[in-house]
């Protein structure tokens, strides 16, 4: 009546099993460590990087307790592991001065980190510890806003540049283009050709609402975003922004980083384990800038160095094919590339493809129509400073879709289209708030937490076994292997552990221990009505499965309500609290039947059991 089968035993053997080695990695702790990776998008890290570290810190007399390369992210890092804070900070000092030789311009940059002591083999079958929230390990907090202005500006000047180009592709003739505040200002001098101007705007352009107007013997169409496509405009800024600056902060080696939208124009970054703030401000203002420019040949290759740089045109000095003057306006930038892939020429050389948008494609057949033979190169911007990538000739008139040839090598081509598909800041952002938050008060939260969830399972043990004795014990049991499981999931899916996130464990605590509380007090029930000890066990949790289900159903409705449409701390205690019901579910009901059925199952003359006093109607 009450033996489980075996495969039952053997699934809660495996559970036992997963939630021990995918649990233990929380308790290793970190070593402090120093993360080097590349500080420009033009250079990469590669394994070799991991001698010069090594030769860099044994020349300096440091000590390391071992060197890696990670080759997660687009460019690699090199990580070196330390055994105190004292030595990571010599190690990073050492670093900076061996591997940057111009500290104003930075080749590499070294970042602080923590690196985790859980043992290879472990690691090897994925079995890490839980990320840990800003709240819980410190680091950096960073609320930044979007120049709107600034990205309505930029969006107003495109929008004036195309309706230039759609005009005169259709021969629409116009006294002049201007800008009136967020408004486009277009002069006729008759009312037909302002009629055919507006219905070709307005086929063409459907963000734009369009008014006449008259300035004296000018008449004028008035061109301005509607409200939906200015709200647009900016909700778009604002996600390219993030996209943007979630790329960089990869560069920090930072765990879980919290990159998300605030309101209309804001965005909270968060950098769990960052210490140094000046860095992090460093590599999320760094953001790279692509722009196509024509090379001016009026000044002889090879001369750029020894002559005059013409009005309007710019000395570039850095880069491949430099040194090389280049006009300052450019044809276009990277707002303008849709995709970038690396690829093939017709005679099977290393080269990359661009697509450019629709407003591109126009702006490129107009510059080189007239230009074949001529140079072009493609300029990356990093910090106000310009890097060459690439100088190629115009063999024929470009259109949306090109190819730039002579890339060398596969590699090289992999990186260029890399560095075309990376986009740019779609508008400035200032730092309107930022706080630092200590990793000794990130310890202290762990350990109050730690604490709280400590005393409260030695509290719930301490009651169950008191007042339902050995099937107390039996539930003790059950609860400690739902905390075991809980502990596991969490650590396998690598979620983000915050102070939220402990409070649901603690809460999940306490729903797991009341399903035993319903099982204990329906066998304490089948006995009073005189039902045999095996008859009321089994009775006791077959009964009590429906309510603890019906319970636990209900209760998760409300956890995926939070879990969906909930946003920051709320989605992380959604997250705990959903695992652990399911994980309550199964050691309440399932683990603790057969720790019963082995204790109680084998003996077939069983008179009592001991589940503490059970009270009949009329005893006193």
């Amino acid at each position: 009546m009450n033996r489980y089968p075996l495969w039952k035993y053997i699934v809660i053997v495996i559970a036992l099993i997963f939630g021990t080695l995918y649990t233990i990695p929380n308790f290793f702790g970190e070593s402090p460590a120093v993360q080097v990776s590349s500080g420009k998008a033009t250079v990469k890290v590669g394994s070799d990087m991991t001698t010069q570290v090594e030769q860099a810190l044994e020349k300096a007399g440091i000590q390391s307790t071992g060197v890696f390369y990670d080759v997660a992210g687009t460019q690699g890092s090199v990580r070196a592991r330390f055994k105190d804070p004292d030595t990571q900070f010599k190690a990073k000092g050492a670093l900076e001065k061996a591997l940057n030789t111009d500290p104003n311009d930075p080749t590499y940059v070294i970042a602080f980190n923590l690196l985790s002591n859980t043992p290879h083999w472990l690691q090897s079958i994925r079995a890490l510890p839980m990320y840990l929230g800003l709240d819980l390990r410190g680091g950096v907090h960073f609320l930044m806003q979007v120049d709107t202005k600034a990205v309505v500006n930029k969006r107003i000047q495109g929008l004036q540049g195309g309706i230039r180009s759609l005009l005169r592709d259709k021969n629409v003739r116009h006294a002049g283009i201007g800008r009136s505040g967020d408004a486009i200002e277009i002069a006729f001098r008759d009312p037909e050709t302002r009629n055919k101007a507006r219905d070709l705007i307005a086929s063409q352009i459907a963000e734009l609402t369009l008014q006449d107007a008259v300035d004296g013997e000018n008449l004028k169409l008035v061109a301005s975003l509607k409200p939906d496509a200015l709200k647009r405009t900016v909700e778009d800024a604002v996600s390219q922004n993030i996209t943007t600056l979630s790329k960089r902060v990869n560069e920090l080696g930072v765990a879980e980083p919290v990159i998300q939208r605030q309101g209309a124009d804001r965005i909270v970054v968060e950098l769990p384990g960052v210490q140094d703030v000046s860095r992090a401000k460093d590599i999320i203002g760094r953001t790279a800038t692509l722009e196509v420019r024509l090379v001016d040949e009026s000044v002889s290759r090879g001369t750029e160095l020894s002559g005059n740089v013409p009005f309007g045109s710019e000395l570039f000095k850095v880069g491949k094919g430099a040194p090389v003057v280049l006009y300052k306006d450019p044809i276009i930038t990277g707002e303008y590339i849709a995709s970038a892939t690396a690829s093939f020429d017709q005679n099977q050389q290393p080269a990359v493809s661009i697509d450019l948008n629709g407003d591109g494609g126009r702006r490129m057949r107009e510059a080189t129509r007239e230009r074949v033979g001529k140079l072009m190169a493609i300029v990356l911007f990093e910090k106000n400073k310009g890097e060459v990538l690439t100088v190629a000739t115009i063999r024929d008139e470009l259109g949306s879709r090109f190819q730039i040839t002579g890339m060398g090598t596969p590699e090289a081509a992999n990186d260029l289209a890399l560095l075309l598909r990376a986009g740019s800041l779609a508008a400035p952002m200032e730092i309107v708030e930022e706080r630092t938050i200590g990793p000794q008060l990130g310890a202290d939260n762990i350990q109050k937490g730690f604490n709280s969830t400590l005393y409260g399972f030695a509290a719930i043990a301490a009651f169950m076994i008191i007042y339902y004795m050995l099937f107390g014990f039996f539930s003790v049991l059950a609860l400690g292997m739902n905390l075991l499981l809980l502990l596991a999931l969490l650590s396998l899916l690598q979620a983000t552990l915050s102070l939220p996130g402990i409070a649901a464990i603690a809460l999940a605590l306490g729903m797991a221990i009341d399903a035993n509380v319903l099982i204990n007090e329906r066998i304490r029930e089948e006995l009073r009505n005189g039902n045999t000890p095996q008859a009321a066990i089994a009775a006791g949790f077959d009964r009590a499965w429906a309510t603890i289900l019906d319970s636990n159903v209900t209760t998760l409705i409300v956890g995926v309500a939070l879990l969906v449409f909930g946003s920051g701390p709320i989605r992380g205690f959604a997250v705990v609290h959903t695992l652990g019901i399911l994980t309550s579910v199964f050691s309440a009901v399932f683990v603790s039947r057969g720790v019963v059925n082995l204790w109680y199952g084998r003996k077939k003359k069983l008179q009592s059991v001991s589940i503490g006093q059970i009270w009949k109607p009329g005893q006193a």
